[in-house]
């Protein structure tokens, strides 16, 4: 057989693995191959190593279109400086993701604007770049869309569709009143994970007030009981984000409308 039918035909192997990446990059290989001195082995690894790259890097896409995060937020744009009320260490060590080996949940407790879904996100953004199945909601879209399946007969598709990932972030816990069956819903969403996987939780309701912001003591005890049975609860009372950003603004136009005036 000739080299360039060999060639050739070692293409179509590659494309018929559905190793595309491979096939494409195989001249380069072979270039590098030659003016390296690389040996059999070290040709072949590096062929691999960029269909593995590929692969991965499309399983990423996959699971962050999958995850539906609000924001490319990552831990390292959390300002810790700017937020005093953030316990750093705590955080750092949350951003192991040590809790989901343990199927331990997280609860974010604060004010509006002090960074409870950035870091929600943050940590959710580290779980699926470490291969795990991450999904992210608002309380009021999951109770409405449980709502919605009850209504048409969906109801235990739709809690296995929360069941799955490995990591489910519940955002703006108390935002928004939940319709009639809503904290019911919700429940039963986290009792289908107890102990089986990981849930994030932010709210803006002290854990001591859930029974009356939930409208039921009984749900929001049962709840409760659950969620923090494995969990770090991280309270957060520190300066808005929001609200520092609004102020930063303010002052840059301030003084840019100072300097053209002057």
């Amino acid at each position: 057989m000739s080299e360039a039918r060999r060639y050739q035909q070692l293409r179509a192997h590659l494309s018929y693995l559905k190793l595309g990446d491979a096939a494409e990059a195989l001249p380069r290989i072979l270039d590098a191959a030659r003016a390296e001195n690389l040996s059999l082995t070290a040709a072949l690894e590096r062929l691999l190593e960029i269909e593995v790259n590929a692969t991965e890097a499309r399983r990423l896409t996959s699971r962050l279109r999958f995850a539906c995060l609000p924001e490319p937020w990552t831990m390292a744009d959390f300002d810790f400086a700017a937020q005093p009320g953030v316990d750093a260490k705590l955080i750092n060590d949350l951003a192991s993701l040590r809790f989901l080996d343990d199927a331990a949940n997280v609860l974010f407790v604060g004010p509006p604007g002090v960074g409870k879904t950035m870091l929600a996100v943050a940590l959710a953004r580290g779980a699926v770049e470490a291969g795990h199945r991450v999904y992210f909601t608002t309380a009021a879209d999951l109770a409405a869309r449980c709502h919605k399946a009850a209504l048409e007969g969906r109801w235990h598709t739709c809690m296995r569709f929360f069941a799955g990932p490995k990591l489910l972030v519940i955002d703006e816990l108390g935002y928004l009143p939940l319709p009639g069956d809503g904290a019911s819903a919700l429940f039963q969403v986290i009792n289908q994970r107890y102990l089986k996987s990981s849930t994030i939780l932010t709210t803006n309701v002290g854990i001591a007030d859930w029974a009356t912001a939930f409208g039921d003591a009984t749900v929001a005890a049962a709840m409760l009981d659950r969620l923090l049975h494995r969990a770090t609860v991280v309270g957060i009372d520190g300066p808005s984000y929001r609200l520092r950003n609004h102020q930063a603004t303010a002052e840059t136009m301030r003084k840019a409308v100072a300097a053209h005036v002057s």
